[in-house]
């Protein structure tokens, strides 16, 4: 058994909820047109393909889940308040790369 975190920190002090590993806690956590595409390649992947479907879907379940997602989602569609991807490492990781 692994132990699963029951809150992720978002990078500004709050937490988002953690969604377990499972089949179901993803599909759960996932839009409806999401949810039908996750569930069409879990069910079709074959065994060994399962968990990096399970682990990609996870993380666009919890990025949903992410404060402000809709707005960043708007700017990056405009191209507004772009940021590096070493930036975006620095400020993950704190600063002084």
């Amino acid at each position: 058994m692994t132990a699963q975190p029951e809150y992720l920190p978002n990078g500004r002090g709050a937490a988002i909820p953690g969604i377990p590993h499972t089949i179901n806690a993803i599909g759960d956590a996932l839009s409806g047109t999401e949810r039908a595409r996750f569930y069409t390649e879990v069910l079709a992947a074959e065994e060994q393909i399962v968990p990096a479907v399970m682990r990609r879907w996870w993380k666009t379940a919890m990025l949903n889940r992410a404060p402000g997602v809709e707005r960043s989602r708007a700017n990056a569609t405009a191209g507004r308040n772009l940021v590096s991807v070493d930036e975006l490492a620095d400020r993950i990781e704190g600063g002084g790369r």
